[in-house]
C-alpha cells in the first residue's frame, strides 16, 4: 500500500509514510471488508459513514506539515484511523465524532491499539473543542459548505487547517493557514467525502 499508492503517487513526506506502515488499517475496517482493507478505496465503517482511502488520507497529512511537537484536532474520528495515524505522528490529538456508537468504539479501539496520547467525545464537529483550543493543525474528514468559522478561530496563528469544501457529490480539498484573522488559502485536489453535519 505504502508503495504503490503513496509514494508512487507522489506522496513524499517520510514521517507521513511511516505512520502509514505502521498503523494497522485492517484494524479499523468491519470484519467483512478486512480483506480489502489496503485497497485504494473507501469501506463503509457504519452508521452511513466510511473510513476514507489510504491515499487521501496520506494526501491531507502531507499538506498539514505536521510536527512531533504539534497538537492536533480532528473533526470526524470515524473508526479512528486518521486518529491513529495522527497519533503517531502529533503530541496530543483532540477528536470530534458527531455519532456516538462510533466514537465509542474508536476509543475503545485506539486505547487497545495502545495510542494513548489521543481524546475522542461526541459532538458537534463543526463547533471544535473550545475547551482544548488553540490547535496546531486541524483535519477535517467530512466536507463542509464552507469554512466553520469556529475550527479557524480555534488555530494558532501560523496554524493549519485541510477541510473539503463543497456540495455532497464533489468537493476539492483546501488548507487553511492562520495569518491574523485573514484565513491563507490553498486550493488542492478534487475529493468526495460524506458531509459534515452541524447543528
Amino acid at each position: 500500500m505504502v508503495r504503490t499508492q503513496l509514494a508512487e503517487r507522489g506522496i513524499e513526506d517520510s514521517r507521513v509514510l511511516e505512520a502509514m506502515r505502521l498503523v494497522p488499517r485492517h484494524e479499523f475496517v468491519l470484519e467483512e471488508f478486512r480483506d480489502r482493507a489496503y485497497d485504494d478505496c473507501p469501506l463503509p465503517i457504519g452508521e452511513g459513514q466510511t473510513i476514507s482511502q489510504p491515499y487521501i488520507v496520506a494526501a491531507m497529512l502531507e499538506h498539514l506539515g505536521l510536527r512531533a511537537t504539534d497538537r492536533a484536532l480532528e473533526v470526524g474520528t470515524g473508526s479512528g484511523y486518521a486518529t491513529a495515524l495522527l497519533s503517531v505522528l502529533c503530541a496530543e490529538v483532540f477528536s470530534i465524532e458527531r455519532h456516538a456508537a462510533l466514537a465509542v468504539s474508536a476509543e475503545e479501539r485506539l486505547r487497545r491499539l495502545g495510542y494513548s496520547n489521543v481524546r475522542v467525545r461526541v459532538g458537534d464537529g463543526s463547533l471544535g473543542w473550545s475547551e482544548h483550543a488553540p490547535f496546531d493543525a486541524i483535519l477535517v474528514s467530512a466536507a463542509a459548505a464552507e469554512v466553520p468559522r469556529a475550527l479557524f478561530d480555534q488555530l494558532v496563528e501560523g496554524g493549519r487547517m485541510i477541510v473539503p469544501v463543497g456540495p455532497a457529490v464533489s468537493q476539492e480539498l483546501r488548507l487553511i493557514r492562520k495569518s491574523g484573522e485573514q484565513p491563507e488559502i490553498t486550493l488542492l485536489e478534487g475529493c468526495r467525502f460524506v458531509p459534515l453535519v452541524s447543528g
